[in-house]
């Protein structure tokens, strides 16, 4: 079964939508892992629009099991991952005002850029991983800029149009899964993960851990964030469970 870590940013977001001290994502990390996450994400993104470095550095004395830091391949979020040291670091490229994340790494343009910072973490003992496009070409740049994970970009599948587009979606997924799998890739994947949708992701085997933030955080309004977790867990357990009939 796929690894569930839960991203906490939509809790920040929610408090800074008031400039008030709560709902604390701190505590929202603490209820997830109670409820059965096996890791938490947070991004601390260059304009703290969210996610704030206290929060970082709280997360990181609470959480017991995985904690992943995302951020963008800047010195200054290089230097803070370097001091409170997550589990693991997930490089995403980053544009201010954006809503979400847009998109994954191109790293045939952009790979240059991640080589010392991918070094400077792999020298601390960090795990790093990409958050690349499903593309052959990206499998072979994460493998040959020494990476130890690619988070494959779900959005295209998520946000496919028709079923027709699904499938052609989950297909590249796939097949970039394997081939990361075959170089020795380990593989996450997460965007615009849901209920839903998350079974055929989790189900395809080279797929280790799913990132999900927004759907979790958006059922723990009406049902709270422990049984929000727990709903997902079973929506990813069930993926790989043998079909009878």
């Amino acid at each position: 079964m796929s690894r569930l870590s839960v991203n906490i940013d939509h809790v920040a977001t929610l408090r800074q939508a008031r400039g008030a001290k709560y709902p604390d994502p701190v505590h929202a990390a603490v209820m997830a892992e109670q409820a059965g996450a096996d890791g938490i994400t947070l991004h601390l993104r260059s304009d703290r629009r969210h996610i704030s470095d206290r929060d970082v550095y709280l997360v990181r004395q609470i959480v017991t099991t995985h904690m992943t830091l995302e951020m963008a391949a800047r010195q200054e979020m290089i230097d803070i991952a370097l001091q409170i040291k997550p589990d693991m670091v997930t490089l995403v490229p980053e544009r201010g005002g954006e809503q979400t994340t847009e998109r994954g790494f191109d790293l045939a343009a952009e790979g240059g850029e991640l080589e010392s910072p991918i070094e400077q973490l792999a020298n601390e003992g960090i795990i790093v991983s990409l958050f690349v496009n499903a593309t052959e070409e990206n499998m072979k740049a994460a493998a040959a800029l020494s990476a130890d994970y690619v988070e494959l970009n779900t959005t295209y599948y998520a946000e496919a149009r028709s079923f027709e587009e699904e499938v052609s979606a989950l297909r590249i997924i796939e097949k970039a899964a394997h081939l990361a799998n075959k170089m020795k890739l380990g593989v996450a994947g997460g965007h615009g993960l849901n209920y839903r949708n998350v079974t055929n992701i989790a189900a395809i085997e080279p797929v280790e851990e799913l990132s999900i933030g927004h759907s979790i955080i958006a059922r723990a309004v009406f049902v709270g964030i422990e049984q929000a977790v727990r709903e997902m867990k079973t929506a990813i357990r069930t993926a790989r469970e043998p079909r009878i009939g």
